[in-house]
């Protein structure tokens, strides 16, 4: 081990066995394709790597209903037919299908988060990576985007044992929207979500989405239109989040790395290199602040896997060649077998003006906010956080939920 920041890595090899379907996007192999590049690399041995404890209904129950757990518990492929009503109840179908192991993956996924919210919690490292997770469309009684159990709210609920502050930062390119629901309420965790936004699913997470009661400007929205490239999200991504922790201190900080803001990706619409999906994760652990760091959404598989091994050696401090090493799944990088991709020449739709306009509204609603962030003590109960908010006629305005926004829209599901 280095004498720098001590990093866990949280891998179960299964992860790569399942199989949501052969035509669905969603291909939990990546994450053994990363997996085996890390591995290339050689960055092993300068973190501890860890097979995580896998989570169990209990651990799951912690956010999501009970009846809805035992459901992910009681359905395969061989009783669809039978469940059919209570499928529909659930929202699993063809956009969050039924597959063999549905319930040992959502297992494998939680259990990384909360083990490694738990090792931060423990003061065992400064860093904990799970690529597995970052499910982030999950909610409480349902499933939603090719997500079934909410892993990042449940390694949220985990920090939050340990520290009053802790904030979720979201750069796929999809709205995290299971996540900021589950905290829209409460003061105690700040959610960040930087997507593109319009007709797109989820159709949520406008500017002027800032949370309501005791939550109020404790979300932080930032919609963009296609193209964006690495220099303008960079500026634009540093500006909110330097000021975001500057305002509300947090400590500790949850990290979704969704790889399909990556240019090329098969659902998405960004123009974002590795390097500059990167330097996100680079600037978030330059502050020192004990940080988890989750997968999330990522459709073309062998840029998904370039880019989390590429972040693994940022994590760790480590460069690594562009050139790829040999491994396992090399044929999929070809014909250049390098690390770094290129950005496209598509158009970037984000003008200044629309940027200036975004971040102005973020700041206005930041300076709106107490100086310092209302906690409760840190023995309390974070699960009671996502119950029946602690509001009041006095802190609650029906203007400010605005119906999430008029303008809002439904789109073609995606992590």
């Amino acid at each position: 081990m280095s004498g720098k920041k001590r990093v866990y890595y949280l891998y179960d090899d299964e992860v790569g066995d399942y199989l949501y379907s052969p035509t669905h996007p969603m291909k939990p192999h990546r994450i053994r394709m990363a997996h085996n590049l890390i591995l290339a690399y050689d960055l092993f041995p300068h973190m501890h790597v860890l097979k995580p404890r896998r989570a169990t209904a209990t651990d799951m129950t912690r956010f999501h209903t009970d009846e809805y757990i035992q459901f992910l518990q009681m359905i395969s492929p061989q009783n669809t037919k039978t469940l059919s009503g209570v499928m529909e109840k659930f929202n699993v179908g063809e956009d969050s299908p039924v597959f063999a192991g549905l319930f040992e993956f959502c297992s494998i996924s939680a259990g990384g988060s909360i083990n490694g919210a738990e090792i931060l919690n423990d003061g065992k490292a400064d860093i904990a990576i799970n690529w597995a997770g970052g499910l982030h469309h999950a909610k409480k009684s349902e499933a939603s985007g090719f997500c079934y159990v909410a892993d990042c709210v449940l390694g949220l609920l985990k920090l939050l044992e340990r520290y009053q502050r802790v904030m979720y930062i979201d750069i796929d390119i999809h709205h995290g929207d299971g996540v900021e629901e589950a905290f829209y309420t409460t003061d105690r965790c700040l959610t960040v979500s930087f997507h593109k936004y319009g007709e797109y699913f989820p159709g949520t997470g406008a500017v002027t989405d800032i949370g309501i009661g005791r939550g109020k400007h404790y979300a932080i929205n930032v919609p963009l239109h296609d193209g964006i490239t690495d220099i303008a999200f960079d500026v634009l991504f540093k500006d909110v989040i330097g000021t975001a922790i500057e305002w509300y201190r947090p400590q500790a900080i949850l990290l979704q790395c969704g790889a399909d803001s990556l240019r090329g990706d098969r659902l998405g619409a960004f123009n974002l290199t590795i390097r500059g999906h990167g330097e996100c994760v680079r600037y978030v652990k330059s502050f020192g602040i004990p940080l988890l760091v989750t997968g999330g959404g990522g459709y073309t598989v062998r840029n998904v896997a370039r880019c989390w091994a590429y972040e693994t050696a940022v994590l760790l401090d480590q460069e690594i060649d562009d050139d790829l090493p040999y491994n396992d799944y090399l044929g999929y990088y070809g014909p250049d077998y390098h690390l770094h991709l290129q950005p496209s020449n598509m158009e970037n739709q984000n003008s200044p003006e629309y940027v200036q306009s975004i971040t102005r509204q973020i700041f206005d609603s930041i300076k709106a906010a107490p100086p310092t962030p209302c906690t409760g003590l840190t023995g309390d109960d974070p699960c009671a956080l996502l119950q029946d908010s602690d509001t009041t006629d006095s802190d609650y305005d029906v203007s400010d939920d605005d119906d999430r926004s008029d303008e809002e829209t439904e789109g073609s599901s995606t992590n």
